[in-house]
């Protein structure tokens, strides 16, 4: 069974998942040693936080396929060493994004209403109710900066307490923000505008010190800031001089600039409400982080598409009729390697029919993953097969057409060889989802494409079948499934054989010359 280490704690139902097919292990990630040791025959990795994931931790692990972390954040793993190896590396971007925006909505609570040091103060043995007089929030204006995943389900909570909404995002349609009911603005009037401001956007070069001293000087007078996002998006020293004057009422943060910290400017505000991190730290989150990653190995080692793989050159979740065509894509490619009998330099990789309204980016991935898998030494996975194609000066472009006369979903890999041949390779799904060649160049077929392929170009005439079938038998070949085209009587014809074993060299030498065929060539489409 494929070996699946877990470097850190899991949810309990994620591991049952990954037992029912994997052999799990189990180490301690922080322990180097434990860590290169478990990973010389393991084909998947899952990691939390503190595990470091470097080029030497991949470099030790010659079978891994994957890299999955129960997470969202990737800090640890080193994307780049990884996709350079063909490793591939999945987060779960989604499994927290509603605790993270209720404890958004909890810190805001907080700091409107004084809850943290109030309940600190009455365990002190102190009644002070005039002390913390709070604030409501209905009327009140809530800028959300960033209407990202947790900044829209962080808005909708707000839209509940009667609050005007105001978004900041440089990135997204007026009309969608319309949609869910706020008004897009500039950074400079949210901030001039909001009563409450809370951030929800990734920590990347744009966006650390976002929130700094330039634009708290220009803030709304008893503004309270929420930053359950990233650490760094608020310049601290200036939000504490902000707070030390008045200008900004309060503050609930969850994330710092330098994690864990136990010291800050900002700690001794008792107006500041703090927490370490907790924006994943909800039993529910953990339970979809682990499920989720837990689905990506089982994906990633089936060799089928992970929609929260990272470095995948292709588009987010794979529609589920999309889906189907994948495998189909991926064996088109092979055909035509097989067929051409080498690369193309400019490979064109067409869909027609309904699916094209939906995003089929990924079957051009597919196809190019099926176009090297037979002729490169490494792994061929969804992860470095562009990087392959790149490397070797060859441009797959995808071309997409609504317009198909039969009802079916078509998809065509064709390209131009260095001799002037072109090829070209068309395929679809049958009944049941079945994977079906349906043309061959001219040649029209009806085709499983499955199993052992044999391919045979030869002039008609009387005979050629019998030969082959001579041939095969007495090598002991099974022959499945057969068809025979031509363009005319005693023209080219070409004989493509269904095979339950597959032909090695010698036999297919044998064959090609018992008929004269100048092109013979195999490819085998059986699952691994």
């Amino acid at each position: 069974m494929p070996v699946v280490v877990v470097a850190e704690e899991l949810a309990p139902a994620a591991i049952d998942v990954l037992a029912a097919d994997f052999e799990v292990r189990t180490i301690d990630g922080t322990d180097r040693a434990a860590l290169l040791a478990a990973l010389t025959d393991a084909e998947a990795l899952v990691v939390r936080s503190a595990t470091r994931v470097d080029a030497e931790v991949l470099a030790g692990a010659p079978r891994l396929k994957v890299v999955a972390r129960a997470g969202v954040g990737l800090d640890n793993v080193d994307v780049a060493a990884a996709t350079a190896r063909g490793v591939m590396v999945a987060n779960a971007p989604t499994s927290n994004i509603v605790s993270a925006a209720e404890q958004a909505v909890a810190l805001l609570l907080a700091v409107a209403r004084h809850t943290a040091s109030a309940s600190a103060a009455l365990k002190r043995g102190e009644w002070q109710r005039s002390r913390y007089t709070g604030v409501e929030l209905q009327g009140k204006t809530v800028g959300v900066v960033g209407l990202g995943r947790i900044g829209v389900l962080f808005a909708q909570r707000m839209a509940a307490f009667g609050t005007r909404l105001i978004a900041y995002d440089p990135y997204l349609q007026p009309a969608r923000a319309a949609q869910l009911g706020v008004r897009l603005v500039g950074l400079d009037e949210l901030l001039r505008e909001s009563d409450f401001v809370s951030l929800h956007l990734p920590r990347t070069p744009e966006t650390v010190g976002l929130i700094g001293e330039k634009e708290l000087a220009h803030v709304k007078p008893g503004v309270r800031i929420v930053n359950a996002a990233r650490g760094g998006l608020v310049d601290e020293e200036a939000l504490a001089a902000a707070l030390a004057d008045g200008r900004v009422a309060g503050a609930g943060l969850d994330v710092f600039a330098t994690e864990p910290t136990t010291r800050s400017p900002l700690f001794g505000f008792d107006t500041v409400v703090v927490t370490p991190h907790l924006g994943a730290s909800t039993a529910e989150a953990q339970d979809k982080a682990g499920l989720a990653v837990a689905r990506s190995v089982k994906l990633a080692l089936q060799g089928e598409f992970v929609p929260d793989a990272v470095n995948v050159q292709a588009g987010g979740v794979v529609d589920e009729d999309v889906r189907p065509l994948l495998g189909l894509a991926e064996r088109l490619g092979k055909v035509f390697t097989a067929v051409a009998g080498g690369i193309a330099a400019n490979v064109t990789v067409e869909v027609r029919g309904e699916i094209v309204s939906h995003d089929v980016a990924v079957l051009k991935l597919a196809a190019t993953k099926g176009l090297f898998a037979s002729v490169v030494e490494e792994r061929v996975t969804y992860v470095n097969a562009p990087q392959l194609a790149a490397a070797r000066g060859v441009d797959v472009s995808l071309e997409v057409d609504r317009a198909l006369d039969d009802p079916h979903n078509l998809v065509t890999v064709r390209g131009a060889l260095p001799d002037g041949r072109s090829v070209s390779v068309a395929g679809t799904l049958g009944s049941r989802g079945a994977r079906k060649l349906t043309r061959l160049d001219e040649f029209d077929l009806e085709l499983d494409a499955g199993g052992v392929l044999l391919f045979l170009r030869y002039s008609d005439r009387p005979g050629m079948i019998g030969r082959i079938g001579t041939l095969l038998g007495e090598a002991g070949v099974n022959i499945a499934g057969m068809q025979v085209a031509r363009r005319e009587a005693g023209g080219e014809a070409l004989m493509v054989l269904l095979l339950d074993s597959s032909v090695d060299a010698e036999l297919l030498s044998a064959v090609a010359g018992a008929i004269d065929s100048p092109r013979a060539s195999i490819v085998d489409l059986r699952d691994e």
